[in-house]
């Protein structure tokens, strides 16, 4: 804002740069006029990979052991409150809000789409304003003064507005911002990968947990076991039944399995560590939430997703989509370098003495130039970089081909898991049963006489085996569960916030 001296001897402001600003205005309505002629941006434009052509994920049917698959059932975006536990819904609803790695991909989002509209700025005008003032001194002796009235002091004031526009007459521009916006498009899907990574692992390590407890339990059952037929043992002995070796025997026995405990416990207190840092906590810092076998409910219907539907929801498929996307447009402004630059520019403005003479008659000038740069030699350079986008984009398609094939390959192994853990818990249900039923029955034998040690001792590893074998099938299969859900996408397209995230 300049100054300039009214009538009364007061100063009031006066906005320059409305009176600077006809002239350009004039260059400015050319530089849009000649930007509307521009023509479609060059290169090949994107088209979306074709949807597998396969029917199904396995031969065969896909139902077993009471559990229903339902082909193109939705997943909901809550997916985990299928398994009904409140604690591990309430974990999950913190690790959400406060996970660390969450909160950076969300940073990266929203970096990617700023810098995209900041590229969309290329497509305008570039119109800057500019004020210059220089009091100086000519000595008259030597040379003759600027000045019109000759004085050998003056002070030179200069507004001038500039207008600058590199004309996108190949689509370079466009190309570069499409790029931006896809490698956007991409990281807002990894976001979502990471959002179910999240809450995948969250869910698999309080399934851990429980197996662990159960694992734990299972032993001091057995140990409680132990213990009361050591004293048995031991009256016996005292009643000189039987000798000190056979005591012996049946305290190694407890003692190795009573081994066993402080290796699960330190599992038990490192998955707790990693449940509190996926939740955003310190290991320091105590959770109230446990977890038992008991704390879940198993599904017994699961959503199938069709195979075509399968690419579009997966997280990691989009986001090799967005990235093939983004190596498209790379290969148009490699070709758009390749072509005239065309560059236009422009700046309008008075110089004066002083102040209030600016933008008086004879004071104003103006420039308009164009340029036009046509690459004639280079050495390959341009020639060479356009050869490697077109491999680079050849390169994202083969990747996003091993992507899908990787989905599907999650889809398929995750289904044969369901159907070898029903089997698993149904055996190892069936043998844990049958090893209590032997273990008590060599125990009372024992307690009469009938039988040797050795075959007790046999029946006591042969339950506590068949026992952890049945907490490990029964953990498996609620997590091999969890880890559909992860294979079919986890439902992010359910959640409105997402949805809106992933279009823009």
């Amino acid at each position: 804002m300049a100054l300039t001296l009214c009538h009364s001897g007061c100063f009031r402001p006066r906005h320059w740069w409305t009176e600077a600003l006809r002239g350009p205005r004039r260059v400015l309505a050319g530089m849009l006029a000649l930007a509307s002629l521009a023509g479609c941006a060059v290169g090949p434009d994107f088209k979306p990979p074709e949807l597998p052509a396969v029917a199904g994920y396995l031969p065969g049917h896909d139902r077993q052991a009471g559990r229903i698959f339902v082909p193109g059932g939705d997943i909901p975006a809550r997916w985990w409150e299928a398994f009904r536990s409140r604690h591990l819904n309430e974990l999950i609803q913190s690790g959400i809000a406060h996970n660390a790695d969450l909160q950076a991909a969300e940073a990266a989002v929203r970096v990617a789409q700023a810098n995209a509209l900041a590229e969309r700025g290329s497509l305008f005008p570039q119109v800057a304003a500019n004020w210059n003032s220089s009091p100086q001194k000519t000595p008259i002796a030597a040379l003759q003064s600027n000045a019109a009235n000759n004085a050998e002091t003056y002070a030179l004031h200069t507004g001038q507005v500039t207008v600058a526009y590199v004309l996108d007459a190949w689509g370079g521009t466009r190309r570069q911002i499409e790029t931006l916006e896809a490698q956007a498009e991409a990281l807002a899907f990894q976001r979502e990968a990471v959002y179910l990574t999240l809450t995948s692992n969250i869910a698999l390590a309080a399934i851990q947990e429980a197996s662990l407890r159960g694992q734990i339990a299972a032993t001091r059952r057995l140990i409680g076991l132990q213990s009361r037929l050591l004293e048995n043992l031991r009256r016996q002995h005292n009643l000189g039944q039987i000798g000190m070796q056979d005591v012996l025997v049946q305290e190694t026995a407890e003692a190795q399995a009573r081994m066993l405990l402080p290796p699960l416990q330190r599992q038990l207190d490192q998955q707790r560590h990693l449940l509190a840092v996926l939740t955003g906590r310190f290991p320091s810092e105590e959770m109230v939430a446990t977890f038992e076998l008991g704390s879940f409910r198993l599904p017994r219907r699961l959503p199938l997703s069709l195979p075509a539907d399968l690419v579009c929801q997966r997280p990691d498929v989009r986001a090799a989509e967005a990235n093939v996307h983004a190596a498209n447009a790379q290969v148009g402004v490699a070709i758009a370098n390749r072509l005239p630059q065309i560059t236009l520019s422009g700046n309008d403005g008075s110089t004066a003495l002083a102040i209030t003479k600016l933008f008086s008659t004879g004071t104003n000038g103006w420039l308009m130039a164009a340029n036009v740069v046509q690459p004639v030699f280079d050495g390959g350079t341009l020639r060479h970089k356009q050869q490697a986008a077109e491999e680079a984009w050849m390169q994202s398609v083969q990747q996003y081909r091993s992507v899908v094939l990787t989905a599907f390959q999650n889809v398929a192994d995750t289904l044969r898991a369901l159907q070898a853990d029903a089997r698993a818990l149904s055996a190892a249900t069936a043998a844990e049963q049958a090893a209590q039923r032997s273990f008590d029955l060599v125990r009372r034998q024992l307690e009469r006489g009938q039988v040797s040690l050795p075959i007790l001792l046999g029946a006591q590893q042969a339950y506590l085996q068949t026992s952890l074998a049945r907490v490990q099938a029964e953990a498996a299969r609620l997590a091999d569960t969890v880890a559909l859900f992860q294979a079919l996408g986890g439902g992010w397209w359910n959640r409105w916030e997402a949805t809106i995230m992933a279009s823009e």
